[in-house]
């Protein structure tokens, strides 16, 4: 099927497994993977759901998830890449931003992109050269053309404690120089919320493929752009990276403070 069938069957797909999200009992049963990394019962019924979903719209699609061995994929070839709980611990909290995303690569490019936050009731959707789109309505990032006017979301990964000094004294250097900072806790969220200007720039570090590839895609197709904090575009197939997205206008000013 061609790329637009593809991504409308797969926002579906995505849209149908958004109700677990509002399950509070599944949200409650939950398991630490680390001091603040958590799974609940939701992300892994969301991503078995979605896993079977897609396997059976079509087999040949390598699958990449969040909460499985990944060890084999092979990044030169087709892959779903699945975050099925972006937000685990907003959802523990009843902290209502989290979010389904799923993204579509293929050598390393994102081909596309679904960001599902059931708790606003949005698809964000975007296919490589077809536009970004929420609830079917194209979405284009903010016009803020200088850092003083803008509002930024800034992440603070909480997984690395032992930056934490850092995260902060970065989010203060950020602050001292915009309107506000934001923190929502899930990537993919900031991420279209960048794409569809209600922020002019998010950045984190730490984060996973699953994290932001399908928000990457979205952002770019809605004229925003996203880098690695050295200004390189980012690698799908590294373990984790440290991402800047814009609105593409304040891009170069928050690379050139130098506190990223």
């Amino acid at each position: 099927m061609d790329a637009a069938e593809l991504l409308r069957q797969a926002g579906r797909i995505v849209q149908e497994a958004g109700a677990r999200l509002e399950d509070r009992n599944l949200a409650s049963q939950v398991h630490a993977k680390g001091p603040t990394d958590f799974v609940t019962a939701v992300d892994t019924e969301v991503q078995e759901q979605i896993r079977a979903r897609l396997q059976a719209l079509d087999g040949t699609i390598q699958f990449m998830a969040e909460e499985k061995d990944n060890a084999a994929i092979d990044p030169s070839r087709p892959v779903w890449i699945l975050d099925p709980v972006d937000g685990t611990t907003n959802l523990i909290h009843g902290f209502r931003h989290s979010a389904i995303s799923l993204a579509l690569a293929e050598g390393g490019r994102v081909r596309l992109g679904l960001v599902f936050d059931p708790f606003a009731g949005e698809l964000f959707a975007a296919r490589r050269g077809g536009g970004a789109f929420c609830n079917g309505r194209a979405i284009r990032v903010s016009g803020t053309a200088c850092l003083a006017d803008s509002l930024c979301s800034v992440g603070t990964n909480p997984g690395r404690r032992e930056e934490a000094a850092a995260a902060f004294a970065r989010a203060r250097r950020i602050y001292d120089r915009c309107h506000d900072i934001r923190r929502l806790g899930a990537a993919s969220v900031e991420l279209c919320y960048t794409a569809c200007g209600r922020l002019d720039a998010y950045l984190e570090h730490g984060l996973k493929p699953w994290d932001y590839a399908a928000g990457w895609l979205i952002l770019e197709e809605a004229g925003g752009r996203l880098t690695a904090w050295d200004g390189k575009t980012p690698s799908l197939a590294a373990a984790s990276c440290a991402i800047l997205a814009t609105n593409g206008r304040i891009h170069e000013e928050l690379l050139a403070l130098g506190c990223i």
